[in-house]
């Protein structure tokens, strides 16, 4: 049996951020402060890599607050009856021989309990010592998704056609871990 190199992400160095369209025409974008996960990493078969990432609903920021409070709400996230935001592959494709190279996670994204399989585009961004002795790598990864899919279908209709929240929510994540 393959031996696995456990990574912990690294709260302080990752971002996972999303882009919404407001009114159709302009973008606001916002992020979640609090995340934290694993990721197991075989080498020799990267296909048995394994990536679990949790975070905290409450923990919104678009930089307005009573906009945050709104996404806090039953209307979307619900963090009352839902406070985690999960995801859990279920499948590694490609390998991260040198910086630069691509490779797919999917697995499963759950928001407000319900799981729903999505699939990430990632980079590898390399690897490298720390100032403290340890070993850190980074990885960015892309995906859109249509936040009805998971309930949140709160909206208002324009007057001048179309609606208040786009539908379609393009999320950016960038990742530092460090190994255990």
């Amino acid at each position: 049996m393959a031996e696995k190199t456990t990574w912990q992400i690294d709260p302080a160095h990752t971002s996972v951020e999303f882009a919404v369209k407001h009114m159709m025409f302009t973008t606001v974008r916002g992020r979640f402060k609090d995340v934290k996960g694993t990721i197991e990493v075989d080498e020799q078969s990267p296909a048995n890599s394994t990536v679990n990432v949790e975070i905290a609903a409450a923990s919104i920021d678009t930089g307005t607050p009573d906009r945050d409070t709104h996404l806090k709400s039953a209307d979307f996230l619900d963090v009352e009856n839902h406070p985690t935001l999960t995801f859990k592959s279920k499948k590694v494709e490609g390998a991260t021989k040198k910086e630069g190279d691509k490779f797919k996670v999917t697995g499963d994204l759950t928001i407000r309990g319900t799981a729903i399989e999505v699939v990430l585009e990632c980079t590898y961004e390399g690897t490298g010592k720390d100032p403290w002795g340890g070993t850190r790598f980074g990885a960015g990864a892309t995906t859109k998704i249509d936040r009805r899919d998971w309930g949140l279908k709160w909206n208002q209709a324009l007057e001048t056609g179309g609606i208040l929240v786009g539908n379609e929510v393009k999320i950016e994540v960038e990742v530092q871990a460090v190994k255990q």
